[in-house]
């Protein structure tokens, strides 16, 4: 075999061996390692084969190589052969400080393979290398905590402040937004249900899809706060949220409005575990537990928000127009599209706000934080008037971090970066989130699962409990006033009243008009209707049972089949029926007011609770506010066997509301004080998606014993927050602690 047959399969035989070396790297040190280092091969591969063909071109243009005494292999005795010497670029160096080829990508030299060790021994070199990593480990927690001090010191420096408070309402606004989330599907119910004809399960579906998409939205945007920075996640998830809401308020269809709901819900579940912890890395420690206390006043915010706009816009059904009977806007549309607008206020506030600086160091970014920061200090110290103070920290400590071992070339087409980018990305999310459940955070992370879990159960699934036992409470009274007629015999008689809650049996009418009339909660039972004339008719829970109709007309009316309940009809005729799903009228006013008077009030509540955590959680613990609020909820369960009556559901519902927000204040400072920077909106995330999805389970357990028991829906609300509050208490206090 000549020279360059020999020079291509000594190369060969390397790259075969770096495949060898991946596949013992999988084995010995992780599939992921391994996975990086058939990378890393693969691009070895191409760029020496590259490298062999622009040698052969040389070869080719200086007229070939010319063999050496010894048999070495030199281009027209511009490269000297081994035994003779080296080159100027190598003068001074000796083997071993040689570059490696492909070094600059992270790959290992093979020493071992130059003294006939083998593939064993290049695999051991590798291994090695990558067992390194529980070292970096080891210097990149001892960095963490370094830093945490110095942090700690620098924002006592910085001051707190002017920007401290613009930071607050920027951030209370995204909060308000999910705020008003939580209550725009339940008020629009009443409205939509009509518009889109929907069903019991449907309406379901309707309302627990926000929770679902709030549910996904949380662990996603959470997980990826840690990894592309608070500021720009809160950024991607609010605009999805906005640009969903606004769609939800045009859509015609159940299925596409479903949808758009689930997808704003999924923007604004990113807002509650970033905003916690993105405000967070701008307190001192003295501050953290009241401020971040003051900022839940937004949410209670978002929900007087949403009471206030539906009280306002959603009765006015003059505010609505159509198209026929294919597109309908009507006035509950409006108030959807009122209710992106915190969402799209916080957008336009938070551009001009910077990134975390905490989140910078986490990742290396010096100079960037040391300027964010010195802009808080600067503002801070104006505002003051103390303008001439200088900023005096020169040097920050940053974290280690971890080098990319990936480097596809500048060959590489742009949908295969981006394919490799996202995986990547993926990949240390899903590694970030599984540190939350190693040795070091495992406990505490599953003491915080069970608190989590134990409270939002209780408190969503009684908060929507008591408006659902409230309409039972009124439905009944309702049924009470219900007037009942027998065997009545009218004739000649023209109706053009509202006819309401009413019941007819055996009932007689000759000859009678119905004409431009309302009928709502009307019942007619083996009732005989001979020569009638009904038009143009609009009825809500009207049903027609057993009835028989002979010669009589129907023009213009919604009496459709459903309505008619096994009856005979004998010459009867319908036309011009009224198409679609119709709104309820306007005498339904009352009980729309009522709904949304009763959720202002249970959310006006919970501002006594707010005031009393901010101005303690500092001074009394985490611990002992999250405890004790709970206890007192739990006791403050048992009055629900009392509450008989609609005002009696009402002080109820203010007094759990207002009693169980300081445990919600106490747990989201917990949460964001337990985890370091690097994990901290991934855990916050997580347990918050937790929550979610114990509000679901919650919801559909509590509605379920709605005018069947009471017993049921205490013992489990109860039982939860007793055994939160017990669990609470082994958590770890992190009050006067540096953030971690």
């Amino acid at each position: 075999m000549d020279d360059d047959g020999r020079y291509r399969d000594g190369r060969s035989d390397f790259i075969r061996g770096a495949k060898d070396i991946a596949k013992v790297a999988k084995k010995q040190v992780g599939k992921k390692v391994g996975r990086g280092m058939d990378k890393m091969t693969d691009e070895y591969t191409r760029r020496s084969y590259k490298r062999f063909e622009e040698e052969d071109d040389d070869d080719d243009a200086y007229g070939g190589g010319v063999p050496s005494n010894d048999g070495g292999y030199y281009r027209n005795d511009s490269r000297a052969n081994d035994d003779e010497g080296h080159s100027d670029s190598t003068e001074g160096h000796d083997e071993d400080d040689e570059i490696y080829e492909g070094e600059y990508q992270g790959i290992p030299r093979a020493e071992s393979g130059k003294a006939g060790g083998g593939m064993d021994g290049m695999a051991a070199a590798q291994a090695q290398q990558f067992r390194d990593l529980t070292a970096y480990e080891g210097e990149r927690r001892k960095d963490q905590e370094e830093l945490a001090q110095q942090y700690e010191s620098i924002l006592q420096e910085c001051g707190h402040g002017k920007f401290q408070w613009t930071l607050y309402f920027v951030l209370g606004l995204a909060l308000m937004a999910d705020g008003v989330e939580i209550f725009v599907v339940g008020f629009v119910l009443p409205s939509a249900e009509k518009d889109m004809c929907l069903s019991e399960p449907n309406k379901g579906m309707l309302g627990l899809i926000v929770y679902l998409g709030m549910m996904v939205g949380a662990f996603v945007w959470g997980g990826l706060a840690d990894r592309i920075g608070r500021r720009q996640t809160l950024l991607i998830s609010l605009s999805i949220n906005s640009v969903f809401a606004f769609f939800s308020s045009f859509v015609q269809g159940y299925v596409s409005f479903l949808f758009c709901r689930l997808a704003s819900g999924v923007g604004i579940g990113g807002s509650i575990p970033i905003v916690f912890s993105y405000y967070s890395e701008f307190l001192a420690q003295e501050k953290r537990g009241e401020h971040l206390s003051w900022l839940c006043m937004f949410w209670m915010i978002g929900g007087i928000y949403a009471s206030a706009m539906a009280w306002a816009i959603i009765p006015h059904y003059g505010w609505s127009f159509q198209m026929g009977s294919a597109y309908q806007f009507h006035s509950w549309r409006v108030f959807v599209l009122v209710c992106a607008f915190p969402s799209v206020a916080a957008i336009s506030a938070l551009t001009t706000m910077p990134e975390s600086p905490r989140f910078y160091l986490e990742n290396g970014k010096h100079d960037e934080a040391w300027m964010i920061l010195k802009q808080v200090h600067d503002t801070n110290m104006r505002a003051k008037g103390y303008p001439e103070r200088v900023f005096s920290v020169t040097t920050i400590k940053t974290v280690k971090q971890m080098e990319d071992l990936v480097d596809l070339g500048d060959g590489a087409a742009w949908h295969e970066k981006w394919r490799i980018k996202l995986t990547t990305l993926f990949h240390q999310v899903w590694n970030n989130f599984q540190t939350v459940f190693s040795p070091q955070y495992r406990r505490t992370t599953y003491m915080m699962m069970a608190v989590w879990f134990s409270m939002s159960f209780s408190y969503y699934g009684l908060t929507v409990w008591f408006p659902d036992m409230i309409k039972y409470l009124q439905k009944q009274e309702y049924a009470s006033r219900t007037k009942v007629f027998v065997k009545e015999k009218v004739e000649h008689v023209t109706f053009n009243f509202t006819l309401e809650n009413q019941v007819h049996r055996q009932g007689e009418y000759f000859n009678d008009k119905f004409m431009n009339l309302k009928m709502r909660s009307m019942v007619f039972e083996d009732s005989l209707f001979e020569e009638c004339y009904f038009e143009d008719i609009t009825s809500s829970n009207t049903f027609f049972k057993n009835c028989t109709f002979i010669a009589t007309l129907f023009y213009n009316t919604d009496l459709f089949k459903y309505r008619l309940v096994n009856c005979r009809l004998i010459n009867s005729t319908f036309l011009h029926n009224k198409e679609g799903c119709l709104l309820s009228d306007v005498s339904d006013e009352n009980n729309a007011y009522m709904v949304y008077f009763v959720s202002f009030l249970g959310t006006l509540a919970v501002l006594p609770g707010n005031i009393v955590s901010a101005l303690l959680m500092d001074k009394i613990g985490r611990l002992r506010m999250l405890a004790g609020s709970s206890v007192i909820s739990c006791i403050s369960c048992f009055f629900l066997s009392f509450g008989n009556s609609e005002s009696a559901m009402i002080a109820l519902l203010c007094l759990f509301g207002g009693i169980s927000i300081a445990s919600w204040n106490s747990l989201d400072v917990l949460t964001v004080e337990l985890y370091p920077s690097d994990k901290r909106t991934t855990a916050f995330g997580f347990l918050n998606a937790l929550c979610k999805l114990a509000a679901v389970l919650g919801i559909s357990i509590f509605t379920s014993f709605v005018g069947i028991t009471k017993a049921v829906p205490i013992l489990f609300a109860s039982g939860a927050l007793a055994a939160g509050s017990y669990l609470a208490l082994k958590l770890p206090e992190t009050r006067g602690q540096v953030l971690q």
